[in-house]
């Protein structure tokens, strides 16, 4: 990397990060609760700190917790890192689809093999205990 896209790179900040620096600064049991449930928002809203603030609204913020929340949102706009959008969530999976008849019938195969293969078990248990208590002297 050369020149203006090198500083780029370096001057990147993430949400993050912000949240890192503004612990340091206010050591306080008011913030560190403030930026731990913006955290775990972040953590539903796919790091989208305009929703994650909103869904705090809900919720009474700590006394001193409120200047913190918003000198959070004032640098994260001022980065433009507040209203990240990353698409939909690629583990929200939706409606399994439909099991076909050849599908359908290997996991049948597979279910009456295993409960065979317990029933032999089964069988092999018996045997062996019955062997054992008809042993003379056993």
């Amino acid at each position: 990397m050369h020149g203006s896209a090198a500083l780029c790179y370096q001057l990147r900040v993430t949400l993050y990060d912000l949240i890192a620096d503004l612990r340091r600064k206010y050591p306080t049991p008011a913030a560190t609760e403030t930026l731990d449930a913006v955290i775990a928002e972040l953590g539903k809203t796919r790091d989208n700190l305009k929703s994650a603030v909103a869904n705090l609204q809900a919720r009474p913020i700590p006394p001193g917790g409120k200047p913190v929340l918003d000198e959070l949102t004032t640098r994260a706009r001022e980065a433009g890192i507040d209203d990240l959008d990353y698409g939909p969530d690629p583990y929200d999976k939706g409606m399994a689809e439909p099991l076909d008849s050849a599908t359908g019938g290997i996991g049948l195969a597979l279910a009456l093999s295993s409960l065979a293969a317990v029933g032999l078990a089964v069988v092999a248990v018996i045997a062996g205990v019955n062997a054992i208590l008809s042993t003379p002297g056993g």
